[in-house]
């Protein structure tokens, strides 16, 4: 796979790293193709009737409370437009500091998600604070970049002072079976983080199946992705909880194989307390309770926070204060 001395150091380190089986799945392309095309089927039917099921449960006051604390402190609060300012960062940071102004133990967010260029404002606005600066890298949304840009987006963004690094990988390299190719751009892009923790966005919605999804996942996780994430956000569809519920199942049979954790974040078209609410079910129902932390789950969100802090006070008081309240913008 390799095609420089650099990618054939990071990819021996890689592979020194896994057990032995997996270890032989990334000795070369072939392997690669071989193990990814062996991984189980999904069952199309059986995974949306899953997804369906867990839609459906019920969730009373006080775990309702609980869900909702929880999906706030999971948030990555995210900003990424165009039109972005210093000052619209400094204004969510703030927000991600303290989520309602009226509640002080409402819990701080996850993280605040940037562009590169919006780290140093992002970094010096939640100094002290605790969250996390999370920032797309590699060409965000489209990954078409040649990898020194790339590479070079990611070692800005990370000496600018990002925590966590958001990259998206060549989805026209994997979906024609150049899966030797992404990997190492995979991991490149983990060299590049140093201390960062890099999330891997599969961009779901143009997998076409979930068998590919599975596909992504796995060669996300064996290119040393701390987090795989379903979406950009800007293609649609994007996080749906079918698609979730492959990719908790990938992390939970990582561990189970390697003993190490990895987390899982969907992101885009999560806008309700009711959707994070199905999606924490389907985390605790799929990978288990140990998942059901900031540290290995994330809601990648701009508009959810609003909602989730509505309902929170409408747990809390009886009745609904208006969106002008804990708005976001």
């Amino acid at each position: 796979m390799a095609s420089t001395s650099t990618t054939t150091e990071a990819s021996d380190r890689t592979a020194s790293a896994l057990p032995g089986d997996l270890s032989d799945a990334v000795r070369d392309d072939a392997s690669l193709r071989r193990f990814l095309h062996g991984l189980p089927g999904v069952d199309q039917v059986g995974v949306e009737q899953r997804s369906a099921g867990l839609a459906t449960r019920s969730i009373k006051k006080a775990a309702k409370l609980w869900a909702i604390d929880t999906a706030i402190s999971m948030v990555d609060l995210t900003t990424l437009e165009g039109a972005d300012t210093p000052g619209k960062v400094r204004s969510l940071a703030a927000k991600a500091r303290r989520p309602d102004s009226d509640y002080p133990d409402v819990p701080q967010v996850a993280a605040l998600c940037v562009y590169p260029d919006l780290v140093e404002v992002a970094v010096d606005a939640v100094r002290g604070s605790g969250i996390g600066v999370a920032s797309v890298a590699t060409a965000f949304p489209s990954g078409r970049a040649h990898r020194d840009v790339k590479l070079s987006d990611t070692r800005f963004a990370v000496a600018a002072g990002a925590t966590e690094i958001d990259m998206v990988i060549d989805r026209g390299a994997f979906l024609t079976g150049r899966y030797g190719q992404v990997f190492e751009e995979i991991q490149a892009v983990k060299q590049a983080c140093g201390s960062a923790h890099l999330k891997v966005i599969l961009e779901t919605g143009e997998l076409a199946t979930y068998d590919n999804v599975r596909r992504a996942s796995w060669l996300a996780l064996l290119a040393g992705g701390d987090f795989i994430k379903t979406s950009t956000g800007k293609v649609s569809p994007a996080a749906t909880l079918p698609v979730t519920q492959v990719m908790l199942q990938a992390v939970r049979d990582w561990h189970d194989r390697t003993g190490e954790y990895r987390g899982v974040k969907p992101a885009g078209g999560i806008r309700t307390t009711k959707d994070a609410i199905r999606h924490l079910v389907a985390v605790h129902e799929v990978a288990g309770a140990d998942w059901l932390t900031p540290d290995l789950f994330r809601l990648g969100a701009s508009s959810l926070l609003t909602d989730l802090l509505m309902q929170r006070r409408a747990q809390r008081n009886g009745h609904y204060s208006g969106p002008d309240y804990v708005t976001v913008d």
